[in-house]
């Protein structure tokens, strides 16, 4: 595929700029932010490079829209694609993060630190043991790249780590891995259950009552997507003690809005969509590996499959 115009659209797009400007490419680019972002610059590209695009965006025109994140959801979900424009997506450290940031939320809650913080405000010295690893059972809600290495580290550790996908294939690191509807006979013994999957049509609202009540006091993580979670169930499932903390990343609607109940909840950890941030030195060298790939038509390891979604 020949790509002589590319078009970068990001609230990084200036350090994008010096990234690329050193590769001296043959290629045309203009680096914009969104808000001076027009149809006729779309117009003019055939490729776009960017990741959660606020506004609504003809791409049918272009070539290859690449995003910058590992969720390609902005661009499909209910959406209609033109399925002759290639679609690609940023794969870098994100499992490596991702199971980082769930595994210090697991340790500080089985190191009880919330319990010894107020226990050293009342100035009072309670002995508690903490628990170990290697005595947990952890769901991890997909299986690709992203569960895949946070099964690894789990499981590298100690943790016993069961997966949850479309298909049921098994992968290494996971003791077993269900379907959705097959999970809900090893729900109850989960310790924590962490949410990794893309937002789709299958997976819109995909954690609510009918998943929540088969818990018992587990552990919720969800670092997939905000619009895959019904909030209302999960506040209802930790005041039954279905779910005893949930440690929320994405949200439906980002910045999560000031009168979201989820604000004053002292079960409820929340963090500004931080547990996978993409740095402009790994999203332009996945850029650059793809760009090279293709105009040497080589095979695409990080294309999405349309009708799947990711």
């Amino acid at each position: 595929m020949m790509i002589e115009h590319i078009l970068v659209v990001s609230p990084m797009y200036k350090e994008l700029k010096t990234i690329l400007e050193k590769e001296k490419l043959h290629n045309l680019f203009r680096f914009l932010p969104e808000a001076v972002l027009t149809q006729e610059d779309l117009g003019w590209a055939d490729a776009l490079v960017s990741f959660n695009l606020k506004a609504e965006y003809d791409y049918s025109h272009v070539k290859w829209v690449h995003s910058l994140g590992a969720g390609v959801d902005r661009f499909l979900f209910k959406k209609n694609w033109n399925e002759e424009v290639l679609l690609t997506r940023t794969v870098c450290s994100f499992g490596q993060r991702i199971a980082e940031y769930c595994l210090s939320y697991i340790l500080k809650d089985l190191q009880f630190h919330d319990q010894f913080q107020d226990l050293k405000r009342q100035k009072s010295w309670q002995p508690k043991i903490p628990k170990l690893l290697n005595e947990q059972k952890v769901m991890i809600f997909g299986t690709g790249e992203i569960g895949q290495t946070a099964a690894k580290i789990f499981s590298i550790l100690g943790m016993e780590v069961y997966g949850v996908s479309l298909s049921g294939n098994e992968k290494k690191y996971f003791k077993e891995v269900l379907t959705d509807g097959t999970q809900f006979s090893r729900l109850k013994e989960m310790n924590y259950i962490i949410n990794t999957l893309p937002l789709t049509e299958l997976t819109s609202y995909f954690f609510d009552e009918r998943v929540f009540k088969h818990l018992t006091n587990a552990g919720f993580i969800n670092v997939g997507r905000g619009a895959s979670l019904d909030e209302t169930a999960l506040l209802e499932a930790i005041n039954k003690k279905q779910v005893r903390f949930a440690v929320l990343d994405v949200f439906a609607e980002e910045p999560l809005p000031l009168d979201n109940p989820l604000w004053n909840h002292p079960k409820v950890y929340i963090t500004p969509h931080i547990s996978a941030v993409t740095t402009p030195e790994e999203g332009m060298a996945c850029f650059l590996e793809t760009l090279k790939n293709l105009e040497e038509n080589n095979p695409l390891h990080n294309q999405v499959d349309i009708k799947r979604g990711y």
